[in-house]
């Protein structure tokens, strides 16, 4: 029966009791046109049996011997087991909020190692308790730089992960901020001098992300200093976490803002995922989510404690920092067993791998007839090539070959039609980079 609605005289005794007739009065606020007067377009009724046979099924299709290269934000990493067999022990997966310190130590624990951890990552002196995701992270982390700093424009460099983006608009639109995008060069880099030629007195915050949306690693003392020299805040956003056991962590900045996917989450169809805001310990008090500090009890006895939570449901709604209402403290749990199971020099050499993968993938890609590098700066794990076809043509007969080929930039970006981004992490192996490269070479060799 748990597949089954309410019957009849169960929704007709629901309705009675919050005073409507029909379910029609019950919608009566949403206009016609946004309702749905027809059935569902979907199969059955099944069984329990059949729904889970239907869904083996299709697991089946997804791990029979496919190789990914794509990334564009979302990233494939070696996973421990262990770090499932923690995180699905009963104390952690049935938690919540740890309002009572005193009975939630456990959880308090672990959420002040995942800052800590995320703390030494990022080069930052305190980090929150997580928040949704990438992108929401670095929305939040603009609207902290407007609360800081007074004003409300936005600079954000077109390079960051487009979906971001549009999550930045979203909240801008009814926040009253005004965003505004810089270019990239033909580097792949943010345009310094358009930037410079932006910035005004009235800039909350300039938001970059590196390695970019682009796989380029950018370099940031140098925009930095001039968001500084104009009063605003310089935030930059992580997508790929992976990248900060090689590259040196972005210490410029006033706030980072980082998904933490990378960290012991597997894509698993694009969520749940834990995004991360570190910055000053200075702007502490304008840090949306939670934070949880060390202490000691009466006894000197070391304890943890919930230090700050300035959300809506710990303060009045006008004076909250945020409406993120969760912390998804199980993702941050995953994270923090993930890379304290890896540690420095194992953090390090998934990093390496990451980085030397894709710098052999390139170089096999460009040996095939017709394909370019099209951003000459470094990059970590993804790059952008050109290809002499349509990237979604060619990625369509890719995954005949069993390839899920890489992303097609045209459709974020208008101007680099026929340009893909390509993702290798250190999950990929020598025989499947070289399996692709055949596979691409034959696909551009057969008649359009």
């Amino acid at each position: 029966m748990r597949y089954l609605p309410k019957s009849p005289a169960e929704r007709q005794e629901m309705l009675g009791a919050i005073g409507a007739k029909s379910i029609d009065e019950l919608f009566s606020s949403i206009p016609e046109r946004f309702r749905l007067r027809e059935a569902l377009n979907i199969p059955g009724p099944y069984s329990e049996a059949e729904v889970i046979q239907y869904f083996k099924e299709r697991a089946a299709e997804n791990s029979n011997g496919y190789t990914s290269f794509l990334g564009a934000g979302v990233y494939n990493h070696l996973r421990s087991v262990v770090t499932d067999a923690i995180i699905q022990r009963g104390e952690f997966l049935t938690s919540y909020t740890p309002y009572q310190a005193e009975i939630t130590q456990g959880t308090l624990q672990a959420i002040f190692e995942f800052q800590t951890l995320m703390c030494q990552l990022t080069g930052q002196e305190v980090a929150n308790a997580s928040m949704y995701d990438g992108s929401t992270a670095m929305t939040e982390a603009v609207l902290m730089a407007e609360r800081l700093t007074g004003r409300r424009r936005v600079l954000v460099a077109r390079s960051v992960h487009p979906e971001y983006r549009e999550v930045l608009k979203t909240y801008a639109k009814n926040s009253g901020l005004h965003v505004e995008e810089i270019p990239f060069t033909h580097s792949g880099t943010v345009d310094s001098k358009a930037l410079q030629a932006a910035l005004k007195d009235d800039v909350a915050a300039v938001v970059v992300q590196s390695p970019n949306f682009f796989g380029v690693v950018e370099t940031h003392a140098g925009l930095a200093e001039a968001t500084h020299a104009s009063g605003g805040m310089y935030v930059v956003t992580v997508a790929e976490g992976v990248s900060l056991g090689l590259v040196r962590p972005p210490s410029e900045a006033d706030i980072v803002a980082m998904e933490g996917q990378s960290f012991g989450l597997p894509p698993s169809y694009g969520g749940p995922f834990a995004g991360v805001i570190a910055s000053r310990d200075k702007f502490v008090r304008q840090m949306p989510g939670r934070l949880a500090g060390q202490t000691v009890d009466s006894e000197g006895q070391r304890g943890f404690v919930l230090t700050l939570a300035t959300r809506e449901q710990h303060i009045r709604r006008e004076k909250a920092t945020s409406n993120i209402c969760t912390n998804q403290a199980l993702c941050a749990l995953a994270a923090t067993v993930h890379l304290t199971l890896l540690g420095k020099e194992g953090l390090r050499e998934m990093a390496e791998q990451n980085f030397s993968k894709a710098q052999f993938t390139l170089t096999e890609l460009l040996k095939i007839p017709g394909v370019k590098r099209t951003f000459d700066a470094p990059f970590f794990n993804e790059f952008v090539v050109e290809l002499p076809r349509s990237v979604k043509l060619i990625n369509a007969q890719l995954l005949r070959d069993k390839i899920i080929g890489p992303h097609a930039l045209g459709t974020a970006y208008p101007e680099l039609t026929k340009r893909a981004l390509v993702c290798v992490t250190e999950t990929t192996s020598r025989a499947e980079i070289e399996r692709f490269a055949g596979a691409l070479k034959r696909a551009l060799e057969q008649p359009v």
